[in-house]
């Protein structure tokens, strides 16, 4: 499993967050978007930590359009947690690094 979020896309979406083994953090972002890249740092850093736990992913709302309207993100960033294929938790806005991995430890843990 790699240590570094995993860039989705409308094409792999399916296969890397819905048929994933294991829960997935997905990162809805922009690159225009400032509170998306202050949170890059915690979302680089959770994805070392919970490797072989969860897999964290990425997904540029601009360049995978059909996916983020399907998710319906309407604010970025947007931070969603999947497992089984079923999104079980979603936070939005810049979240500090002990609330995203507090959430993600409930939900694991559920």
């Amino acid at each position: 499993m790699p240590e570094t979020p995993i860039a989705v896309t409308d094409a792999t979406f399916a296969e890397l967050v819905v048929c994933s083994p294991i829960p997935v953090l997905l990162n809805a972002w922009a690159t225009w978007c400032r509170p998306c890249q202050k949170l890059v740092p915690v979302i680089d850093e959770l994805a070392v930590e919970l490797t072989n736990r969860v897999r964290v992913a990425k997904l540029d709302v601009d360049q995978n359009r059909a996916t983020a309207s399907q998710l319906k993100v309407g604010t970025v960033p947007t931070l969603m947690l999947f497992n089984n294929g079923r999104e079980i938790d979603r936070m939005i806005g810049v979240q500090t690094k002990s609330e995203v991995a507090q959430r993600l430890e409930r939900a694991i843990a559920a």
